[in-house]
Parts: C-alpha cells; structure tokens; sequence
C-alpha cells in the first residue's frame, strides 16, 4: 500500500503480497547460546545461505568479528538438540564443531572483524563422542558427554577437559541424563541429573558437590525428585539459585546453610522446557537481585527479584521474548522477539530501562501495514480451557470481499511439551499477508500455563490436543472470524503427529502438511533415541494406546490430502515414517505429496529447502481448498 490508495477488494487467500517464500528463508537472522565473558558478547548467528551452518560472532564496543570461517559449524548434538555448544574461556572461545562434534578452541580476538581464527582441535575423539553444555570454571571446560558404541544406548557423563592436552576426566556418572554444570569460585558444583522414564520437565534432581583440583567429592542431591522439575542453577556468593515447579509453577528457589526455600512464589514461570542445553532463563545481576524471564498465561515480560525481601518488581514487557540472559557492564543482554520486529541482540540498561539494538533490525522489511499482531485467545476445551494466538489476516493493499470469511491455517508446536510464541514469524505472515488467518495453538500439554496444565497431556497425547485444535477452530468459526468449511492445518515434528491425528480422527480439517512429523507412534518408540526413548509410553499412557493412535493404523479413517515434507537425515523422526503414510494415502487414492530434502535433519536449515519447503505447503492449500490464484477469485 502506498500513499493514501484505499485497500481493494480481493478474495480472502488471493492477496498479492511482498513476503515472499525468500524472505520466510532469508530475512531473519537466526540467534543463539548468547554469552559473555571479556568485557564482550558472543553468539550463534544460522546462516541459511551457508547451508544451514552456525557461525561464532563477537561483540564489543561495537564491533562485531566472527570468530569461525566457513569450515567450521558450531552445534552440539548431544541429546539430539545439542545447546550449549560454546563457552568463552580466559584466552580463548571452545566450540562443538558440528561435523566431527570434537571441541575446538579460536582465540578470543580475531585478527581483524573481517578475518576468523585459526581453530585448534581441543579433543581429538572419534565419533563416537558427542559434547554439549560447555562451561569454563576458571582453568578447563565442563560439559555433558555422549558416547555411542558401548551398549543398546549411548551413555551420558559429566566431565572436564583439559583445553591444553585434551584430556577428560569423568567427574559423574550413573546416571541417564546430566545438563547444567554449574562451578563456584568458593570450590563447588552444582549440576543436574535425571534417568529414565523421565524427561527434565517430569523430574530432575539438583546436585551440590564439593570441587576442588578438577575433581568433586561428597556429592549431595539437595532438592527434586521424580515430580519436580528443576532449571538452571546459579551461584550467588554461597547461595544457590534455581528454578523449580515444586509449587505448580517454575519459580525462583534458593539453597544456602537454611535449606531450601521460593523466593519468588507465584502463579507464573521462570523457566521453560530444557529441550536444549544451556539456555539460562534468569540472570544474577548482584549480591541481591536477579532478573528473571517471567511467563503468566502464554505471555512474557522481565521482572527484577530482591533475593533478601522475596519480592519480584516488574522490569520490561515491550518485548514478546526474553531468551538468554546475560550480565553486562550497564545492565543485562538477550535474544529479544517482537510481533512486529525479527529477533534481535538487545541490551537493557538497568538504571534508564533503555533498550539498546545490539545487532539486527530496527525496522521490518515490509510496511508495517502488511503485519499481522496476534491476538491471545482462551476457549472451552475438554472439561477445561486451552489457549491460542490468533493472527487475523492483514495487508494494506486488500481487504476480503463482502460477506466472505477468510481460510484458516491451524498451526501446532512441537515437543509436544514446548509453546507457541508471539515472536514474528516470516511463515505466519506469509499466510495472513494473503488473507489467511492463522491460529497458534497452545494446547493442553503446552509450557507457560504451570505443570497442571503441562500434565494433562499425560496419557492423553492424540486426544487432547486435537480436541484443542478442534475446539480452537470451533470458537473462531462460532466467533464468524473464519470459514469452518476452508481449513488447514499443520505442525512440525510431534506438531505433526497432532496434525495427522487431527486429520485421522476428526473430520474439521480439510488439508494438513506434516513436517517430519509422526505418523507410527509405535515405530517412534521402537526407533527414536536415548532422549526420548520413553516419551512416547508417558505421553500416551503406553501399551495399546500407542499403536491405537497412530495415524498410519487409521490411515483408512483419513479422507484428506496432506503433504509430506521431511529431511532425509533426521535421527529423531526417521523418513520410513513420512514415506509410510505417503504410501498408505496413495494406495486409497487420496491426493498426497512427498518431499524428502538431502541434507536435512529435524527441521530445515538451508534457504533453498525452506524456500521449497514453502512453496510447496502454500501452492498444495491453495489447490486442495479451492483458493484461486493472487488477485483472482477462487
């Protein structure tokens, strides 16, 4: 829209737009593990252009350096989902290469902001070893270890490296699961540890130990358990800081010579899933206060917490996201999501609560006009209530025709135990700056609402999200802000598995894309790695529910077309699974398509997959519903 010109008249799903599948692949840049140390930031920067890989970046004082040349792809793969890939030691950055998953060292500086280091292999494992969750403790690096090739499952470790001769020393063992290595300069260790059926949101157990001359003894479990989930410790002086849902929610707790106790108690999070390693969701800022990312209903904001008086103030709620915490010289920096902006690297100044742009944006590149801000809604669903974002469709240039409603896209995440997110997203906008509307379903089993509400997907995974996606769709049909009879939905991963038993047991949905999504629940369980190994009996109660609500065992009850879209190198969602239900929709003459990406894993990192992948999903909507091309009526 240009100027003053009066929006025209066009059919809803037609609309001529400038978000192009280009932009969706290319016009954020994509960020992670943001870090400090030396006076500057580090972080992660994607690089879809490159095939996908992760590049190291330096900060300070303004100017920016990247630390790896193009050889070099920094992620971990231990836990499948890798984090905490990078820590900044005292001369030097350690970094998980993605190709041989040894660690490497880069020197803090490099030569110039145009020039990377020269790395240099740390360890020199075969590949067999994965590592994850890297933490300097003053002399050598801590981390989490994967070794594969010794039993059924790889075995996990927690052990220090030595970053002059590459030698490991194992600190823990037994346990299934270790995450968050956490050492003191007053010569202690926190970490956290968890075993089988468990995912870290069930039950963890948070360790203290005493550690001195790169060994630990005397290693004390001082709080969780099998129904308590723990995140993130952290040293204040002698206190130890972290984050429990003891209470129902993921508060604020402290350990000191008192015990255990919340500081800040209240019906919100402080935390999220760990489905990566090393995402810190709070940051100590001195002796007495800490800020902490706080989630109440689906939505985030910052909140600043007196340690001594367990009193929480409100900070900063501009932004949709808070991610990675950090301590800075003036206040604290993180990975900051708009509705309207793409991610950014954000300082906040403590005293001003001014935000400072780091690196990314200032300003969308589209009009403005052309963005749609998601609405919460809430909506009866089961014998309770579930939770959406809806995006009503929005381009200044077109309005739809009188008396028509617009197609609705129902999108749902994956996990499942993970959220939707208000973060502007170039694959929502796609659709609503062409006249779809999109709903973002946080359905029961979805974090940011407490564990009861977590919990209720216990035993009930392909049951009660449907029923939220259902009933999601209903509200808004009911509400005449859509047309029940054009609707799509689609989802990634266990985002896909509701997809497809959406579109296996209800009769609402009239397409579906799957994206590496799951389609034999009982071929997940046999196959799937150590991670989530037993996921799937939790999440369906197990036994014969598990192969009752797989989507492929229905295959005859699903009368819809879907598309297929899945990497050919993904380990936790194997491609036998998509080109199973492929074949199973051919054979009853159902309109399917399959694309099967080289190169990719679980989720698409290169830009001409993502353009592709795009591409496809919309042109096979538009033909299944009936929706004509851009500017003509279907």
């Amino acid at each position: 829209m240009t100027g003053d010109s009066a929006p025209t008249r066009t059919a809803y799903g037609t609309w001529a737009s400038t978000i192009d599948a280009e932009l969706v692949a290319t016009a954020s840049t994509r960020y992670a593990n943001l870090r400090a140390g030396d006076g500057a930031l580090y972080w992660l920067e994607a690089r879809p252009l490159e095939r996908g890989r992760s590049a190291l970046i330096r900060h300070h004082r303004g100017e920016r350096a990247e630390l790896t040349s193009a050889a070099f792809d920094v992620r971990s793969r231990v836990y499948e989902y890798g984090g905490g890939a990078f820590c900044v030691g005292a001369r030097e950055v350690y970094f998980v290469n993605n190709r041989d998953q040894n660690i490497h060292a880069v020197p803090l500086r490099a030569a110039s902001a145009h020039a990377a280091g020269v790395p240099r292999a740390v360890t020199q494992g075969a590949q067999d070893e994965r590592f994850g969750d890297l933490v300097w403790d003053g002399e050598a690096v801590l981390a989490v270890r994967e070794t594969h090739g010794g039993g059924v499952e790889p075995t996990h470790d927690l052990v220090r490296v030595d970053v002059a001769s590459g030698a490991i020393r194992v600190l823990h063992r037994g346990h299934d699961f270790y995450a968050a290595p956490t050492p003191a300069p007053h010569g202690r260790l926190a970490f956290l540890v968890w075993d089988h059926p468990n995912m870290p949101w069930d039950g963890t157990q948070l360790v203290v130990a005493d550690y001195q001359h790169g060994r630990i003894r005397a290693a004390t479990v001082i709080a969780g358990g099998a129904a308590e989930s723990i995140v993130q410790p952290a040293w204040c002086g002698e206190r130890l800081l972290f984050v429990s849902d003891a209470q129902g929610y993921w508060n604020l707790h402290a350990y000191d010579q008192s015990g255990v106790r919340p500081i800040l108690a209240e019906a919100a999070e402080h935390a999220g899933p760990a489905w990566q390693l090393g995402t810190p969701h709070y940051v100590v800022v001195d002796a007495r206060h800490a800020v902490v990312q706080r989630v109440q209903d689906g939505v985030q904001s910052l909140t600043v917490v007196d340690l001594e008086r367990d009193l929480g103030s409100p900070l900063h709620d501009a932004c949709s996201s808070y991610s990675d915490l950090v301590r800075t010289e003036g206040g604290v920096a993180f990975l900051a999501g708009t509705p309207d902006l793409p991610p950014r690297v954000v300082e906040l100044d403590l005293r001003s609560r001014q935000l400072a742009v780091i690196d990314g944006p200032t300003a969308p590149p589209v009009a403005p006009s052309v963005v749609s801000v998601p609405e919460a809604i809430t909506f009866a669903a089961g014998n309770g209530k579930a939770h959406a974002f809806f995006y009503p469709p929005r381009n200044g240039s077109h309005q739809g025709l009188a008396g028509e409603l617009p197609p609705l896209l129902v999108t749902t995440h994956g996990g499942p135990t993970s959220c939707a997110s208000t973060d502007l997203s170039w694959r929502v906008q796609f659709y609503t700056s062409r006249g779809w509307a999109v709903a973002d379903v946080n359905y029961r089993g979805s974090t940011g609402y407490g564990r009861a509400y977590r919990e209720q997907l216990r035993g009930t995974w392909g049951v009660a999200d449907v029923e939220d996606c259902v009933a999601c769709v209903r509200h808004l049909a009911a509400a005449g802000r859509v047309d029940a009879n054009r609707v799509a939905i689609r989802g990634g991963s266990a985002g896909g598995y509701t997809t497809l038993a959406a579109l296996a047991f209800t009769n609402v949905f009239h397409a579906g894309a799957s994206h590496y999504g799951i389609g034999d629940l009982a071929a997940l369980d046999r196959d799937t790695h150590k991670f989530e190994s037993r996921y799937v009996g939790t999440l369906t109660g197990g036994g014969d529910a598990i192969a009752e609500r797989s989507p492929l065992r229905h295959a005859a009850r699903l009368n819809c077309p879907v598309i297929f879209l899945q990497g050919s190198d993904d380990k936790i969602v194997p491609p036998e699974q998509a080109a199973a239900m492929r074949d199973a929709l051919a054979t009853k003459g159902i309109a399917v398509e399959h694309l099967l990406f080289e190169g990719e894993g679980h989720g698409f990192r290169q830009a001409q997959n993502i353009r592709r992948a795009v591409e496809a999903e919309h042109a096979f909507f538009q033909k299944v519903l009936g929706i004509g091309s851009d500017g003509q009526a279907p």
